[in-house]
Order: structure tokens, then sequence, then C-alpha cells
């Protein structure tokens, strides 16, 4: 075949091509239809949901602190002295009843001091009233000694006036003189015993005081040789025994009254201030309280209202019930904790060791004060608060965000001040891409509803 003649034939192959696929292109666009435009629906996600409402809150502060006796009586000896009597269970660890004697001390020189002191004064009493006899007779003396001048007097003037005329010798009248001097000299020697008598007198009664204070002295030291029971007791620590010599100032036995027990409880600042906020009726709750001040809480603050429960730590079921007395002044200085005060009447009633053992010096306790809050409160839990939001689902049942303020935290409830109304919803599953507006699916969780009341009310 020729050349030119294959060549013709590939120029129409390619003619024939291009036209049927002009063609088939004009026939797939003139028979073309419109792409179908279909919505994709979002799925809602489930979540659970709680309804905000306020709830009756008791505001609660935790702490620990170590239990000691109320009341304690270090028995120091004020006088010296050989132990004459020692209770047979004078040792630690011993209960014993008010007015029991514990110790004496030899009471002989005290007695003799007494002796003596009494026998001084009876002394004195008798020179006194030889004082009283001396002045009645010296006072009765002088007056007769006066008389007895006022007539020397009369007769010196008649001798003088005599011896002037001639008719009286002047030895007569010189011997008149020197008597009448003799008498004047009396009657000024008996005023001159007169004038010292009160001297006397105030000397001996300074004496007698003296005497007095001796005798008062040697009655308190005698009753110093005695040691009683003041009131219902737990002996401690005991460092005296029968016939030793006690010297003045030696620590003999420590006691511990029963009637009452006390713990200083180490509670975080920020706890301790809500709750004396809320039994401050003259201050909202929430408002800061400086407990570094030296004030006298007592008188602000109804610890009445305030409940105390104590339990023994590492021990299961062991605990008591107290009153908060007081609020002690100033923070720990290690822990900057607030000091608070919580006392336990009669720690021994209804002991039953070691099931129940009585609240004693130096058992670690927790403590856990209450109190009712002025205003009912917005609490959800606390893991719904996220850094400062929480999830809420709005009317069209979509995710909405919403900034809150958190006034505090209290187990796992966050008490809501500002941000939440009563009614709305809050979502308290922790989505995994919370995004605004995306759609749920609520679900109201009544059982979470109930749990978060109960714990407003510990």
């Amino acid at each position: 075949m020729k050349p030119w003649v294959r060549r013709l034939g590939r120029g129409l192959a390619v003619l024939i091509g291009i036209a049927v696929g002009a063609a088939l292109l004009v026939l797939f666009v003139a028979n073309r239809q419109a792409p179908e435009r279909q919505e994709a629906r979002a799925s809602a996600t489930p979540v659970r949901v709680i309804e905000v409402r306020p709830l009756a809150f008791r505001l609660e502060a935790r702490g620990h602190g170590v239990a000691r006796p109320a009341e304690t009586w270090q028995a120091v000896a004020n006088v010296a002295g050989r132990v004459v009597e020692r209770h047979p269970d004078l040792e630690s660890g011993t209960l014993l009843p008010k007015g029991t004697l514990l110790l004496a001390l030899d009471p002989s020189r005290y007695e003799l001091a007494i002796a003596e002191a009494e026998a001084e004064l009876a002394s004195l009493a008798g020179e006194l009233a030889q004082i009283e006899a001396e002045e009645k007779n010296t006072r009765r003396l002088l007056g007769l000694e006066q008389q007895a001048l006022a007539l020397a007097e009369q007769e010196l003037s008649r001798i003088e006036r005599l011896a002037a005329s001639g008719s009286v010798s002047g030895s007569r009248r010189d011997e008149q003189r020197r008597n009448t001097l003799g008498q004047r000299q009396a009657v000024a020697s008996l005023e001159n015993s007169l004038a010292l008598l009160p001297a006397r007198r105030e000397v001996l009664e300074a004496q007698r005081e003296r005497a007095a204070v001796r005798l008062a002295q040697a009655h308190v030291d005698l009753d110093d040789t005695r040691f009683e029971a003041p009131y219902d007791l737990r002996l401690g620590e005991v460092s005296v025994e029968m016939h030793q010599f006690v010297a003045s100032g030696q620590r003999l036995f420590l006691a511990e009254s029963l009637a009452a027990a006390e713990v200083e409880a180490h509670i975080p600042i920020a706890m301790m201030r809500q709750l004396l906020a809320a039994v401050m009726p003259e201050a909202p709750l929430g408002e800061a309280l400086d407990l570094t001040e030296g004030l006298d809480l007592a008188e602000r603050l109804d610890f009445s209202a305030v409940t105390a429960e104590l339990s023994l730590v590492g021990a299961e079921g062991v605990g008591w019930t107290g009153e908060l007395v007081r609020v002690a002044s100033g923070l720990d200085p290690t822990t900057r904790t607030v000091r608070a005060v919580v006392r336990v009447d009669h720690p021994y009633r209804d002991a039953r060791p070691p099931d129940r053992p009585p609240l004693q010096r130096d058992m670690y306790v927790r403590t856990r004060l209450t109190a009712a809050s002025p205003q009912p409160r917005l609490a959800i839990p606390a893991s719904a608060v996220h850094q400062g939001e929480v999830w809420r689902v709005d009317a069209e049942q979509r995710l909405a965000r919403r900034e809150v303020s958190v006034a505090f935290t209290q187990r796992d409830l966050a008490v809501i001040e500002a941000g939440l109304e009563p009614g709305e919803r809050v979502v308290v599953d922790d989505l995994p891409a919370a995004i605004v507006g995306m759609a749920l699916d609520p679900r109201r969780d009544e059982a979470l509803e109930a749990s978060i009341a109960e714990q407003a009310q510990p």
C-alpha cells in the first residue's frame, strides 16, 4: 500500500474519533441531571442535668486537734515537811472523788507555831489590860494630886501675903514654896505617865496584830499540809512517796478534772471565716473576718448556734458531742490555722472502755463544726464548674456557657454566689467536646439532686 494512502487512513480515523467524542459530550450535557442536595441531621448528645434550686445549707468547718482536760491541778508543796499520810491509790490513772485526802505532811511544827502565836496573843492581851488599869489608876491619882496642888497654891498665896506684912517668917514662906513645887512635880509626873500610855498601847496593839498575822499564817500553813481533791479527778504523774521529806515549792502530783475536756482544733481560716460569718448577725455571709485581731469574738458571735462533733482518729464510731466555747487569739504560727476551742462536758460519762473510751489527754481527734446558713444557697457539684464556667441547657436544648462566681466549696459541692438563677438546668457530665450551640438530649438526674440536698445538710 502506498504511503500516502496510509497517512490518509490515519487522519480519517482521528477525525472520526474526535467527531464521536464531541457527539457523546453533547449528548451527556443535554441529558445531565441536577445533583440532589441532602442536609445531614446532627444527632443530639445525651447528657445528665440537674435543676438548680435554693437549698437549706449547713456550713461546715473541719480540723484536727489534741484533747486536754479543761482544768488541771498541779499540786505543789507550799510548806516543807515529811509525808505522814498518802492515799493508797495515789497512782497515775486513778480516779478519785471530790474531798478525798490524797496526801498529808507532818503538821507538828505548824501546830507549835499556832500555839506560840496564841500564847503571845494572850500575853499581849494581858499587857493591854494592865495598861487599861494603869490608866484608870493614874487618872484617879492625878485628880487627887491636882486637888492637893490647888490647896498648896492657895496656902502659898496666903503665906506670901502674910510674909509681905511681916506676920510670917521667911523660912515659913520658903517651906511652903518647896511643898507647892513638890506638888506641881507630882502632878506633872502623873500627866507624863498618862501621855506615855497611848504610845505603849500602840506598840502592844502592833505586836498583837503581828502575832495575829503569824497565827493566821500558821493556820494557812497547817491547812497546806493536807491535799484534798477539790473535784472529781484523775491522777496524772505522781512524784512523792510515803515518809519522803518535801521541800517548799516541790511538785507532788498532777490531777485532771473529770468535769470537762477541751480540744483546740486547728481549722483552715477560709472554712472558719464562712462559719463565723454565719453566726454573726450583723455581718452578711461571706464577709471577711479578720481573725488575727485581738477581738472578743464571744461578744459578737453566737457560739450556741454552732454544733460541734468530735471523733477519735483511728477508731471508727468513737465520738463525742461538744460546744464551741471560744476562738483562741491569733493564728497557729506553724500551720496558720484558726484555733477553735471545743468543750466536752462529762467526758467520762457513758464511757465503756475499750469500745467507748473517755475523752482523755493527748487523744488526737477530728473536729467538725456546723452552723445553719442564714439564707438558702444555690449548690451544684464542684465537678460541674469548669474554670469559672458552667455548662447549661438553654430553651432550645442546646449547650450554653455561663460564667459563675463560686462563694466557696464544701465537700463535693460548689456554692454559687452569682451567675445562676433558680430553675436553670446545669450539665453535670464531663463532655469530651463542649461546643456552644451543640444539640443536647438532657436527662434530669433526680437521684443526684437528692444527693446534693442531702450533702447540703450534713
